[in-house]
């Protein structure tokens, strides 16, 4: 067995393959076109960041089995692509959070105390005391938003500092979030009454320009915010006008949208620290990803056991192309339902029947848990972790079985319960491996789960459907699916839209300020 490590890491990683007898080749630096050549020799990769696994570079990769990422993310995996070849894709989440937090923390105490801009006044040769007065942190609230590792991490130190912390993150619950020092609010709550708001959530497009002019808006005057986490989440252009107009006293980035930035207005701002994404670099980070990377990778080469995958559940090879499509539908239906419900998620219920039961359910029952999950954790979300990451948010998942028919050959429907409502989604398969939603609610129809969707119930009336379709056209939104469903006749109806592009909150404000439509969400796979 041969393992490339093709970016600098530390010598341990290295190390401990060889004492598991894996020949290691370790050579950081090589152009996408040498990787290219020489990938042919190697059952395993080994990464960090600039290593750009893609589709040429699998199709060279012939006898490639696993490739693995020394940190959380795997923007620089094509996860697709690895999977139609057939090669593991893994990361080493969590490896990092501590090293995350404190870089955080770190910088919400500079943002207070003026540290970088009274350091730079300084060996300027200036003495500016008066201009640099800071702010305690002590008796201040602070709104984390998203309470993965990461965000609890920060929430305890903030709680160390005296300060009150604000959670929000709907898949934690409330006695989850008091044992580490927070009070779980809404999102209104926490813009109303925060004093520095610091995201620690997934960029997806529910958290894209989370904060942007409107939250902005409803901040206190001189607030302080943060983001170590993913660019984009924070509108960087309303950020600037924020800073500019002084409703936002300061801003600490570690991210950002374009990276690196250049000197953009936003990078030059008097009033903004920020660092080249520097969250997880640390010593220890660096060893910990090292070394746990090392020891996954080698597992899958010499035992088969996979770890921390973020393509392919823990079942044996030939039970997995069995269950293959029905993985996908079932990640589908949580991804869907996690996008359509609001409010604190309580429990999630995984219901199959007919000839599904014939399989192994768990990971099905894992992947309804990554679709959900996945939509807001601050970490990658896998197979492997999706049912922990529900266990520490104090989410109870059941699993029922029941080998009669109902309608479809096979069914999985996934019960979605909010501390203030329920909502159950239903999916089968046409033919082998075609995905198919067939149920909502009370609503009975036939969708094709795929790319942007717009659900929307409407009074059943004439008329509704065209001008919706009216308003899509003048917006250049085409819709390339449509399907409709009822529950009686003069009551309501629900439409599912598959549209071609995320369709803009503009349009879905006019849609929802329509006479006739009682609800309407957009949502993305």
């Amino acid at each position: 067995m041969k393992v490339l490590i093709s970016e600098k890491l530390e010598a341990g990683c290295a190390a401990m393959l060889t004492q598991r007898g894996i020949e290691v080749d370790q050579q950081p630096g090589l152009t996408p076109e040498e990787l290219q050549r020489i990938i042919g020799q190697y059952e395993g990769l080994i990464v960090r960041s600039s290593t750009q696994v893609n589709e040429a570079l699998l199709q060279e990769a012939r006898r490639l089995k696993v490739v693995g990422r020394a940190g959380a993310g795997v923007d620089n995996i094509d996860v697709a692509a690895a999977t139609r070849h057939g090669v593991i894709a893994m990361n080493t989440p969590g490896g990092n959070s501590v090293s995350t937090a404190e870089h955080s923390f770190a910088m919400l105490m500079a943002l207070a105390r003026n540290i970088a801009q009274a350091t730079a006044s300084l060996k300027a040769g200036k003495w500016e005391r008066g201009r640099y007065t800071g702010v305690e942190l002590a008796g201040k609230t602070i709104g984390v938003l998203g309470l993965g590792k990461v965000g609890r991490e920060v929430a305890q130190r903030a709680s160390a500092f005296k300060m009150k912390v604000l959670g929000y993150d709907p898949f934690v619950s409330e006695e989850m979030a008091l044992a580490f020092g927070t009070q779980l609010a809404p999102l209104e709550q926490i813009y109303a009454e925060a004093d520095f708001i610091t995201v620690h959530l997934p960029l997806t497009t529910q958290t894209r320009h989370l904060i942007s002019g409107p939250q902005l808006a409803q901040c206190k005057e001189g607030i302080f915010l943060l983001n170590c986490a993913r660019g984009g989440i924070i509108d960087e252009a309303e950020l600037l006008r924020a800073l500019d107009s002084g409703k936002v006293a300061g801003a600490a980035l570690d991210v950002f949208v374009e990276e690196p930035p250049g000197l953009s207005p936003l990078v030059a701002h008097e009033r903004v620290i920020c660092t080249p994404h520097l969250g997880a670099s640390t010593r220890e980070a660096q060893a910990t990803v090292a070394l746990q990377i090392a020891e996954q990778v080698s597992d899958v080469l010499l035992n088969g056991v996979i770890r921390n995958a973020v393509n392919v559940p823990s079942v044996e090879p030939e039970v997995y192309q069995k269950l293959r499509p029905y993985i996908d539908l079932a990640e589908r239906l949580g991804g869907i339902l996690a996008q359509l419900s609001e409010g604190q998620l309580e429990r999630i219920t995984v219901e199959y029947h007919g000839d599904v039961t014939a399989t192994p359910t768990s990971p099905l029952t894992a992947a309804v848990l990554k679709g959900i999950m996945g939509n807001i954790s601050d970490e990658p979300v896998n197979f492997v972790n999706a049912p922990l990451f529900a266990q520490q948010r104090g989410v109870r998942v059941d699993e029922l079985k029941s080998s009669e028919h109902e309608d479809y050959a096979s069914l999985i429907t996934v019960i979605y319960q909010t501390a203030t409502a329920r909502r159950i989604l239903s999916g089968t398969l046409f033919g082998k491996s075609d995905p198919r939603l067939v149920r909502l609610d009370e609503y009975s129809f036939d969708a094709i789960p795929e790319g942007h969707m717009l659900f929307y119930i409407n009074e059943d009336v004439p008329g509704v459907i065209g001008r919706i379709g009216t308003v899509m056209g003048t917006h250049h939104v085409n819709i390339a699916q449509m399907s409709c469903g009822r529950h009686q006749v003069g009551g309501r109806a629900l439409t599912i839209l598959n549209v071609d592009s995320l369709i803009p909150d503009a349009v879905l404000a006019e849609i929802l300020a329509h006479n006739n439509i009682v609800w309407a969400k957009q949502i993305s796979l």
